[in-house]
């Protein structure tokens, strides 16, 4: 995967899943499509994470050189969710082009920030949603920008 050709997702597990915020993701998605991305690496996380991916699962009906890139942090992450989330996950997972697992282990408290590192890492632009700017969305747009990574929040 070519960094300059990839975009990332960050953003809250709870967001308002409603027309306007999916509305300017799909409007955001697509405008990297025709800037030149084809790589979409989201995080596997509840939320706004699962929004993008299914959302670029979609886009890639009409976009057939996209790909979707999970980036996992740990075996164990679907643990403690509901039935309903973990099948929603393991859907996702099936449609996905690759699925990288950034630690080898169970969950650890780094393992979030590693995955979140190597997301920024691997993408030129990043889509999120952020609110809390005490959170760790908040910080993976920071390290993002530290990292020379173009950073559109949709929640703006």
């Amino acid at each position: 995967m070519d960094r300059e050709t990839a975009c990332f997702f960050t953003g809250h597990r709870a967001f308002p899943n409603n027309d306007g915020v999916m509305e300017k993701l799909y409007y955001q998605i697509e405008k990297k499509i025709n800037e030149g991305v084809c790589d979409f690496i989201a995080g596997g996380a509840l939320g706004f994470d699962t929004a993008c991916a299914k959302a670029v699962i979609k886009c890639r009906e009409k976009y057939s050189q996209i790909r979707l890139h999970l980036y996992l942090p740990c075996y164990d992450q679907m643990k403690k969710w509901s039935a309903y989330d973990s099948y929603i996950a393991r859907l996702i997972m099936s449609k996905a082009d690759e699925k990288l697992y950034v630690t080898e282990g169970l969950y650890t408290p780094q393992c979030m920030h590693k995955r979140n590192r190597k997301m920024a890492e691997d993408a030129k632009y990043c889509i999120a949603y952020c609110t809390n700017l005490k959170s760790g969305t908040a910080k993976t747009i920071a390290m993002a920008r530290e990292l020379g990574d173009e950073v559109i929040n949709i929640a703006k």
